[in-house]
């Protein structure tokens, strides 16, 4: 049953967590290196969409995380990009990267976000050497690899090829026609993107999936209304009897999913066929009293997942019945980061038009 009122959200305590998250993490948490990119996206993120980014950090520590994100920008013979962090780097090594600090292409597009959150005029950002990178890491079943050569190849990856190439307004890195063809190759019975062909359904990849339709095609409905009907009742089968969603069928609810499944339904213009009472109590009921969202009641916070909630949050309607608390900044579904952050990406990223009358 659920509450007769939703108890407050704590933004301040979940954009407190993460702004803790940002100044370090305790040594249980080296395995995070590897990734250490994505979860300042995840930081930013919550701080972005809980409106407290500027309440709750200073110029100079805005200025700070710019430049870090900067020094990650890696040069070499596959193009330019985004490593995860600089922990596999010489100290006194070049900026061209080497076999172990290879760019990565989902740390790309997390860089390229949060330097959009932080409102980065992308004056440094080699935007030949971007697409390079992207063609760089197109496979012959047109897949993305996360890096040149190799690494992780899937709809994840795809993605993120996807929304660098829509930040940057420039589709020549890629083979978009065989690329879709790819995404197509993913699809399962159930209605849902596996991770890669004949892959289990998966919320994740799902969403995936649907964005990058959406980002190419630019169509409102990507799908067949057969396709689109399947998709939308896996989707809704997704959100369990505590309101939160699975990821996969017959597994138990996880918040991050709350995002996964709820975007995808947003995509396809069927949000309102999401539970909002019943998945905002679930989110409620994951918060960390000190701050900080889990991804199951009991469990310790994260910034992914309390991101990732917060995110799901934003995409619903406005309620005054569910106070102030809980009124978070609009969030573009597709590119997945607020309304103004997705415009600043927009408009910033793209290489800066040429006026061809300038020289008469």
């Amino acid at each position: 049953m659920l509450p007769a009122s939703l108890p407050p959200l704590s933004k301040s305590g979940h954009a407190t967590h993460c702004k803790r998250c940002l100044s370090g993490l305790p040594s249980s948490q080296v395995d995070i290196d590897p990734a250490k990119l994505a979860l300042s996206f995840y930081c930013l993120g919550s701080l972005d969409v809980s409106g407290e980014l500027e309440k709750k950090t200073k110029d100079w520590e805005r200025e700070q995380w710019r430049e870090w994100i900067w020094s990650q920008q890696t040069h070499g013979h596959y193009g330019t990009g985004f490593r995860a962090s600089s922990y596999m780097t010489a100290k006194h090594s070049t900026e061209e990267h080497s076999g172990h600090d290879n760019p990565q292409i989902i740390m790309t597009y997390t860089a390229l976000l949060s330097l959009s959150i932080l409102r980065d005029d992308f004056s440094r950002l080699d935007r030949k050497g971007l697409l390079k990178f992207l063609s760089s890491c197109q496979n012959i079943d047109g897949s993305f690899s996360s890096e040149p050569l190799g690494g992780d190849s899937d709809l994840r990856t795809t993605f993120c090829a996807f929304a660098i190439s829509t930040m940057l307004d420039d589709w020549s890195g890629m083979d978009v026609a065989n690329a879709l063809r790819f995404i197509s190759s993913c699809r399962t019975y159930e209605g849902g993107y596996g991770q890669s062909p004949f892959g289990e359904a998966l919320g994740g990849t799902t969403y995936c999936a649907l964005a990058a339709l959406r980002l190419a095609t630019k169509q409102p409905d990507p799908l067949s209304l057969q396709d689109r009907q399947k998709t939308v009742r896996w989707l809704v089968q997704n959100q369990a009897s505590n309101g939160g969603f699975s990821g996969r069928t017959n597994k138990d609810a996880d918040a991050c999913y709350c995002f996964w499944c709820g975007a995808s339904l947003h995509v396809l213009g069927a949000g309102d066929l999401v539970d909002k009472a019943a998945m905002s109590s679930f989110i409620a009921s994951c918060q960390f009293k000190y701050g900080g969202i889990a991804k199951i009641p009991g469990e310790h916070p994260d910034p992914y997942h309390t991101y990732l909630s917060l995110a799901a949050v934003a995409l619903l309607p406005p309620n005054s019945s569910e106070g102030t608390s809980w009124a978070l900044c609009p969030l573009d579904p597709l590119l997945n980061a607020t309304d103004q952050t997705s415009l600043w990406a927009r408009a910033h990223i793209p290489a800066p038009k040429v006026d061809d009358d300038a020289g008469i």
